[in-house]
């Protein structure tokens, strides 16, 4: 549905939010239909659209201009992939945008697809200013896997832009800006060993047991992250190890020689979440000594965000929103990235993070609106 607003003709954030929930672009998935339909909506209200097609060769980036790209200007950043759909506890079909009362249910309308929305009901209104700095939207795929998709993205921006003078990343933070979160780094360990009847343990190599001492040295490791270093503006305080997934062996009565585990790292600011996975990597190398194979894989990782209270993308967002930033959050995003490129990065958007990644997501309509009104507003203070 479109609506004349000043002369503007314009579509309403929760029809976009509708077309946007009706693509099932889950994570690791191919998203040429909605990269497509964003990019068409986007050149039809004189936007400058790049698509950037990442390695995997079935899904792409996203980079729209509005304004002149030669001059500093502000990204408004989100990822367009969501979360798989599958538990049955959805009260509707999660791809289909359902209204009751205020809230929005559906999947992705908290994280992030809401933001998305805001972002391009606005641009009508944006492309019929004569902005002197440029609004640009950055929107990723596969952030929901270790924000794989963004990298290739910021990668591309001496060639797209002028260097930002900031990023606002529209994860859900309820509207009220965030000027710091943890980095993570996560990795698949494999041992391999050798199968046999389990009558006879010395003849064989058993992985399970091996992947076991390996998983208890990692424990204990992560228990001393507790000691510090500290960063009193997260909770918890301290950098974090989790073992999050384990499997292994084909029977109780055949000897495994196979063990996968997933481990992940989050590390407060001024720690490297790489470098935390460095001890848990030596102690998986040491088993070739004891005759097995090993191999480690990388699945993720992305830095911290610190910005500076003093920065003035924090007085900005001040303005913006009428609220004092918060010093930080326990959640990850693709503002680290951003800000390891040299541009000020700090994350505001619509939704809950309470409400991502489970069964009736929703979104509230005077979310919806704050946000609307925070990107024209940002936008009426880049116009001549």
């Amino acid at each position: 549905m479109r609506t004349a607003r000043n002369g503007v003709l314009s579509v309403t954030v929760e029809d976009i939010l509708a077309r946007l929930v009706g693509f099932p672009s889950v994570v690791g998935t191919p998203n040429a239909p909605i990269v497509r339909w964003i990019g068409d909506y986007c050149l039809e209200h004189g936007a400058q659209v790049t698509t950037l097609t990442g390695p995997e060769g079935d899904r792409a980036n996203l980079f729209a201009t509005i304004g002149p790209r030669d001059r500093p200007g502000y990204i408004l950043s989100g990822h367009m992939d969501v979360v798989p759909a599958g538990e049955p506890e959805w009260s509707a079909d999660p791809f289909v945008l359902r209204a009751d009362g205020d809230r929005l249910y559906g999947r992705g309308t908290s994280d992030m697809k809401g933001f998305l929305a805001c972002a391009l009901a606005a641009l009508p209104k944006i492309a019929a200013m004569n902005l002197e700095q440029p609004i640009h939207l950055a929107f990723s795929y596969d952030e929901e896997a270790g924000c794989r998709g963004v990298p290739h993205l910021i990668a591309a921006l001496p060639e797209l832009c002028a260097t930002p003078a900031g990023a606002i990343i529209g994860e859900p933070s309820r509207m009220q800006a965030v000027r710091a979160h943890k980095g993570k780094a996560a990795a698949r360990l494999e041992v391999i060993g050798k199968s046999g009847h389990s009558s006879r343990p010395d003849l064989g190599l058993n992985a399970v047991h091996a992947m076991a001492g390996v998983i208890a040295r990692a424990v204990a490791y992560g228990e001393s992250l507790e000691n510090g270093p500290f960063d009193e503006n997260f909770e918890p305080p301290y950098s974090s190890l989790q073992v999050g997934l384990i499997s292994g062996g084909q029977a109780v009565n055949i000897i495994p020689d196979r063990c996968h585990a997933d481990i992940e790292v989050r590390g407060v600011s001024g720690v490297s979440p790489t470098s935390l996975l460095e001890p848990v990597r030596a102690h998986l190398e040491a088993l070739r000594g004891k005759g097995f194979q090993v191999e480690w894989q990388q699945l993720s990782s992305y830095p911290a965000l610190s910005l500076n209270v003093e920065a003035p993308l924090v007085d900005l967002m001040r303005d913006l929103t009428g609220a004092e930033p918060l010093a930080a959050v326990s959640y990850g995003t693709e503002a680290g990235l951003f800000q390891q490129a040299g541009i000020d990065s700090i994350i505001c958007g619509p939704g809950d993070i309470g409400r991502a990644h489970k069964p009736d997501e929703f979104i509230e309509r005077g979310e919806l609106q704050a946000c609307h009104r925070m990107i024209e507003a940002l936008a009426v203070r880049l116009a001549v």
